[in-house]
């Protein structure tokens, strides 16, 4: 007699309900497990005879058994049987980043959820399936940055070169009320060379390293006085990189509306994104003046055009640029967040621990 769960014909089964097999007499035989396309469904017995799926089920899919048996008297059978999984209210959603490319050497890999995985043993079942791969090898952590964004860093900045694969086997996880995660992803990249760029707000100055080695210097004019203005300080990662913005001040956190003291709405060029709250490093010719003498900007990194020009084409995505000299501390989820915490602090933003 078989012993099969979930019973045949179930319908709307949760994704990672428990699939077995037992004989409670006579012996089990080959078990498979497909969906409608044929593809199986992973499996295997254990030392007591019980066959068990070693995957999570896809969400809104219907499965068909099919499992042969031998009777204690020898006469052998083979028995089908169907299920279907529930159908979720929403279906959770994810992005990775770097999706390919080169990238700097303070860039994480990042799993991003269009929406909030909601508790810690959700998130922990997430982190607990993906996997980072690295060649050469590097010691690194999984955590969380909040609720949406889980990140792996290694313990400290990448070495050039490094080649990263990360996989994200997450089909039937569960992320939310009636909410599940219906695919799987991949992605790989490559670390570039080291540009490490470093921003003194006191002597209005950026220094370049490439290697360690100091290829550049510039003038620069930085946030001015105020809880509004005054650039953050602490380790940005370059976020994205765009030729040309139109920069409003009405979509800042927190926003200056139209009409507002201190509103404004400006063309800029050579942009290189370092939070997502509006802190870029940019083409600036009104502050070339205050580039090395004064901070007059929102909160941006003003330079004269060729040096801007000059940054924007040897940046990168993932590259560091450290600031210094300021009262206002740059929070994590301000940007790419992942050097604020030492290696320590970062692995206890883990789902895990």
């Amino acid at each position: 007699m078989l012993a099969v769960t979930p019973a045949d014909l179930a319908a709307d089964v949760p994704p990672n309900a428990p699939v077995t097999v037992k004989a409670s007499t006579g012996t089990l035989g080959t078990v498979t497990l497909v969906d409608a396309k044929g593809t199986a469904v992973p499996g295997q017995a254990d030392p007591e005879g019980t066959w068990a799926t070693t995957e999570l089920l896809h969400p809104a899919t219907a499965y068909t058994f099919t499992i042969a048996a031998t009777g204690p008297d020898g006469t052998t059978a083979s028995v089908s049987s169907t299920f279907t999984t529930l159908k979720p209210k929403v279906t959770a959603t994810y992005g990775l980043i770097p999706n390919g490319g080169v990238v700097g050497i303070g860039m994480p890999v990042i799993v991003q959820f269009g929406s909030a995985v909601i508790t810690k043993a959700q998130r922990a079942e997430v982190e607990k399936r993906v996997k980072v791969t690295t060649v050469p090898d590097q010691q690194g952590a999984w955590g969380w940055l909040d609720n949406r964004q889980l990140m792996w860093r290694p313990s400290v900045y990448w070495i050039p070169g490094t080649k990263v694969t990360l996989s994200t086997p997450l089909h039937g996880v569960q992320t939310g009320d009636g909410k599940w995660i219906a695919s799987d992803d991949h992605t790989s990249f490559t670390i570039g060379s080291s540009m490490v760029s470093s921003v003194d707000m006191n002597t209005h100055r950026m220094t370049v390293r490439r290697g360690g080695v100091v290829i550049r210097t510039f003038k620069v004019s930085t946030g001015k006085p105020g809880p509004l203005t005054e650039t953050r300080y602490g380790t940005k990662v370059i976020i994205e990189r765009n030729s040309a913005i139109t920069m409003d001040s009405s979509t800042l956190v927190p926003p200056i509306p139209k009409g507002a003291p201190g509103y404004y709405k400006i063309k800029t060029q050579w942009n290189l994104r370092l939070t997502w709250t509006g802190e870029f490093i940019h083409s600036a010719p009104w502050s070339v003046n205050a580039q090395g003498t004064e901070n007059v900007s929102h909160g941006c990194t003003n330079m004269a055009p060729a040096d801007a020009e000059w940054m924007f084409s040897n940046s990168k995505m993932g590259d560091l640029v450290m600031f210094t000299g300021s009262s206002r501390a740059f929070k994590p989820t301000e940007g790419i967040g992942v050097w604020v915490y030492d290696f320590n602090g970062w692995k206890a933003q883990s789902a895990l621990v």
